[in-house]
C-alpha cells in the first residue's frame, strides 16, 4: 500500500512532508529541482514564495495527481495498492494552462498490510474506546481494596446496521435473524417514491408503515431512504414524462407526504439520492433543485439529520463525478442555500465495492477529505460483489470504516438469501451463516467489550479500557459477598483527556 497525503484544506504555508518524504527524492526542493524532470510541453523552474519557501513551479511536472485550490496551499491525499514492482511516477497536472502549479513537500510512503492493520487498531482504540477508572468506596468513604468488579456491556453506541426489505414482514425466521443482530436499518426500496406511489395520486405506505412498526417493536432505528432519487431511470414511471410544472407539483406532494408521515420517527433522511452522478431534478427544475428540497425537508423535519448519499466516493478512484472534493463542493452548495442554515447535515457514502481487492488507501484518503468538513460520515450501503476472497475484502472494508474517526455509523446492504440478497449474502435459505455472515458476527463481537472481571487496588481503583456504550457493573465485597449493581454509559466525551472516573459507593463493607 502506498499513500500520498491530502485533506480538503487551504493552508497559508505547506506542511512538512509526512514521513520525511518517504520514497520521494528531494521532497522539500531544498536542492533546487534536482531529481525532478519535465513532462509534456510545460515549463519548469525553481521558484520562491513570498515567505521564502522554495518550490518547484511548472504547468506539468512529474509528481502526483492533485486538484489544488487557488491562492493557497492545498494538502492533497491519495493512494494505491501496488500489485507490481518498479519506478513510480506521480503526475501533477493543471488543465488550465493560464495558471502556474506550485508544488512543495511531496511524500510517498509504503505500508505493509501489518502496518496498515496496526494503524487501524490504534485509531480504533482512540476513537471507539475510553479508559475507565472505577473508584469504589465503603460507607465511611474509605477505599475498598480487593473488591471484585464485573463489567458487562449491554449495548454498543456505534450504529452498525443492515438493510432490510419487505420479506421481513412475512418471515418469522428473517425477523428473528435480523432482530437478534441489528439495531439499525435502512429499507432497501420500500420507502422510495416508486414504491409508495406506483400510480399517480395512489399513495400506499402499507409496507413501509409495517416495516417501521416492526423496527420500533424491536428497538431498531431506521434511516429514511430516500425522498428523491436524481437518477432519471429510478423515477416512478408516470413521473418521467411530466412537464416542469407538473413535476414541481408532484414533487411537492411527494416530499410533504413522506416527510410529514415519518417526521420524528427516523434518524436520517437521504434527501436527494446520488445527485453527483445524476441531474434529473436539476435539468427539469433548475440548478438549485437539490438545495431547495433539502430546505423543504429540513423545515418539515428539523430534528432529523439530512444526508447526501452517493456511490463511488470511497470505492472508485476513476469515477471523477463522485470524488471527495466534488462531494464537499456539492454539499457546501446545498448548505449555503437560503433556508438551510442550521440544518443537521450528514455525509453518506454507499460503499458498493467490486470483486477485486479494495483500495483501502484511497478509501481512507477520501474519508479524510470528507471528514475535514467536521460532519458525521456514514457508510450507508456497504456490500462487495461475489468473487474470490469476498469475505476477506468485506472484512477489510468494514474494519477500515469502523476505525476511521470521522465515521459515525455503518449500514451494510446485505442479508439472507431468502430475502433476495445476492450481492453479499449473510445467511443461506435456512438462515445459517455464510462466510460473509461469519465476518459480520465476528466483527460485531470484536467491537464489544464483553464481560470484564477486575479487582480494585489498595486505593479502591480499578481501571479498564471499554468500547463506548451502555454497561452494568457489579461490585462484590470479598468478605461479605454483598453486591451492588449500577448502570453507566461510556461516551468518550473526554476526548482522551485521561480516564473517565466512575464512583461507586457501597452501602455495606
Amino acid at each position: 500500500m502506498w499513500a500520498i497525503y491530502s485533506c480538503f484544506l487551504c493552508l497559508e504555508k505547506p506542511h512538512k512532508p509526512h514521513h520525511g518524504g518517504g520514497l520521494i527524492f528531494n521532497p522539500e526542493f531544498k536542492h533546487d529541482i534536482e531529481g525532478w524532470t519535465l513532462f509534456g510541453h510545460g515549463a519548469m523552474k525553481e521558484g520562491r514564495s513570498q515567505d521564502g519557501n522554495r518550490t518547484a513551479e511548472g504547468k506539468l511536472i512529474r509528481g502526483g495527481m492533485a486538484i489544488a485550490k487557488h491562492g493557497c496551499w492545498s494538502l492533497l491525499k491519495g493512494g494505491m495498492v501496488a500489485r507490481f514492482s518498479g519506478p513510480v511516477e506521480i503526475l501533477f497536472e493543471c488543465k488550465n494552462t493560464k495558471v502556474d502549479t506550485w508544488v512543495d513537500n511531496v511524500s510517498l510512503q509504503q505500508f505493509t498490510h501489518e502496518e496498515w492493520r496496526s494503524h487501524q487498531q490504534k485509531s480504533l482504540n482512540k476513537v471507539r474506546k475510553t479508559d475507565m477508572r472505577f473508584n469504589v468506596t465503603c460507607n465511611n468513604n474509605t477505599p475498598l481494596k480487593g473488591a471484585n468488579v464485573t463489567i458487562k456491556q449491554i449495548t454498543s453506541s456505534f450504529p452498525f446496521g443492515c438493510g432490510i426489505n419487505h420479506h421481513i414482514l412475512t418471515s418469522e425466521a428473517y425477523q428473528n435473524w435480523f432482530a437478534s443482530r441489528f439495531k439499525f436499518a435502512t429499507f432497501t426500496n420500500e420507502m422510495k417514491w416508486y414504491s409508495t406511489e406506483r400510480a399517480e395520486d395512489k399513495e400506499n405506505y402499507t409496507i413501509s408503515d409495517s416495516m417501521l412498526r416492526f423496527a420500533k417493536e424491536n428497538g431498531i432505528a431506521v434511516r429514511g431512504h430516500n425522498i428523491f432519487w436524481d437518477n432519471p431511470k429510478q423515477q416512478p414511471s408516470w413521473v418521467k414524462s411530466l412537464s416542469r410544472r407538473a413535476l414541481q407539483k408532484a414533487a411537492a406532494k411527494r416530499i410533504n407526504s413522506v416527510v410529514k408521515r415519518y417526521s420524528g420517527k427516523l434518524i436520517a433522511w437521504d434527501v436527494m439520492n446520488e445527485n453527483l452522478h445524476f441531474r434529473f431534478y436539476e435539468e427539469k427544475l433548475g440548478e438549485n433543485a437539490s438545495a431547495e428540497y433539502y430546505a423543504e425537508a429540513y423545515q418539515l423535519d428539523p430534528r432529523t439529520r439530512m444526508f447526501m448519499n452517493e456511490y463511488n466516493t470511497i470505492e472508485n478512484t476513476r469515477d471523477v463525478n463522485a470524488t471527495a472534493v466534488n462531494y464537499v463542493k456539492k454539499l457546501e452548495q446545498i448548505l449555503s442555500y437560503p433556508g438551510n442554515k442550521g440544518m443537521l447535515a450528514g455525509i453518506g457514502v454507499q460503499g458498493h465495492f467490486g470483486p477485486g481487492h479494495p483500495n483501502l488507501v484511497y478509501m481512507r484518503s477520501a474519508l479524510d477529505i470528507l471528514g475535514s468538513t467536521g460532519l458525521p460520515i456514514w457508510l450507508t450501503e456497504v456490500d462487495v460483489e461475489r468473487g474470490p476472497n469476498q469475505e476477506l475484502f468485506f472484512e477489510e472494508i468494514l474494519r477500515e470504516g469502523y476505525s476511521h474517526p470521522a465515521v459515525e455509523g455503518i449500514i451494510i446492504f446485505a442479508g439472507p438469501e431468502a430475502a433476495g440478497f445476492n450481492v453479499t449474502t449473510l445467511a443461506a435459505t435456512d438462515f445459517k451463516n455464510t462466510p460473509a455472515g461469519d465476518v459480520v458476527d465476528k466483527l460485531m463481537q470484536n467491537w464489544k467489550t464483553g464481560t470484564k472481571e477486575i479487582t480494585t487496588d489498595t486505593k479502591g481503583f480499578a481501571e479498564v479500557s471499554l468500547f463506548h456504550g451502555d454497561y452494568n457493573v457489579i461490585v462484590t465485597v470479598p468478605k461479605t459477598n454483598d453486591t451492588t449493581t449500577v448502570g453507566f454509559t461510556v461516551t468518550g466525551d473526554n476526548k482522551g483527556a485521561g480516564p473517565e472516573v466512575f464512583d461507586i459507593h457501597m452501602a455495606s463493607c
